[in-house]
């Protein structure tokens, strides 16, 4: 049997368990235990506290199926009913999940050394015809960084970086931003929450931009409003949810913030950049 074919057998085995046990004083949530500034093992992502906040508001008992963040496991995971919900999902044009009220909005941000001074706005700049771009390398390529990069002619120019590469290695997604600050890169366009949690972390001062639309292309969406994910048909949990997300509305702002996450007003997607 292959090592995939054993997986999925595994997978399914935990699945009927897991649902064999649930009970309706239970929150199950699908994590990544290895993913900050999201979420671990320990608990010290703030998708770890938020999820926990809304549990015990909810009077449940918090439980997590832990599985890498990947896209493909997530699918897999989800669809087999393994957990109630999953965290930090696109409050729009994401099926496998029915979205709550967004919590928070952010953007994809250029990462770059604060001593540079380089100042990057748009994928328009002339800066980034000779600089050295990392960028994380998802499964399809199809990321709207990657399509932009591609449209500006600027393919050529990208150090990729599999944030799903090394599962044994803490915090895999954060290399791209870690590369910055070790100057394998010149910039680095990462999602705004990780770039600026892990900018928080560095010794080496970083500078983050928000990416702004190009004025010389039909420029693709940069800034994404982020909800809990519910299964559907679970329509009672999901009206709960968004009863605590308006509630705790300035305690998870307050969080959020903590861990260095860059956000902006949720009809950002519409208007300019600042």
């Amino acid at each position: 049997m292959s090592s995939a074919c054993r997986i999925l057998a595994l997978f399914a085995v935990l699945t009927a368990s897991l649902l064999a046990c649930a009970s309706s004083g239970d929150l199950w949530v699908c994590a990544d235990r290895n993913n900050l500034p999201y979420s671990n093992a320990r608990g010290e992502g703030f998708e770890n506290r938020l999820a926990q906040l809304v549990a015990n508001d909810l009077g449940r008992t918090l439980h997590y199926v832990w599985w890498p963040a990947s896209p493909t496991f997530a699918h897999k995971i989800f669809r087999r009913g393994a957990c109630d919900v999953i965290m930090g999902v696109p409050a729009k044009g994401y099926d496998l999940a029915e979205p709550t009220t967004p919590y928070y909005t952010s953007s994809y941000v250029f990462v770059t050394r604060r001593e540079r001074n380089l100042r990057i706005r748009s994928f328009d700049d002339p800066t980034l015809r000779t600089a050295r771009i990392g960028l994380p390398v998802v499964d399809d390529g199809s990321t709207p960084a990657a399509q932009e990069l591609a449209q500006h002619g600027l393919i050529r120019n990208v150090v990729g970086y599999n944030p799903f590469g090394n599962l044994s290695k803490d915090n895999q997604p954060a290399e791209v931003v870690k590369a910055v600050a070790r100057g394998d890169v010149d910039v680095a366009i990462a999602w705004g929450p990780l770039a600026g949690y892990f900018a928080q972390q560095s010794s080496v001062p970083l500078a983050l931009t928000q990416i702004c639309p190009s004025a010389a292309v039909r420029s693709l969406p940069q800034v994404f409003s982020i909800s809990i994910g519910v299964r559907h048909g679970e329509e009672n949990l999901r009206t709960r949810l968004n009863a605590e997300l308006a509630r705790r509305r300035r305690q998870i702002h307050k969080l959020l913030v903590s861990y260095g996450v860059p956000l902006l007003a949720p009809d950002s997607a519409s208007r300019p950049c600042q």
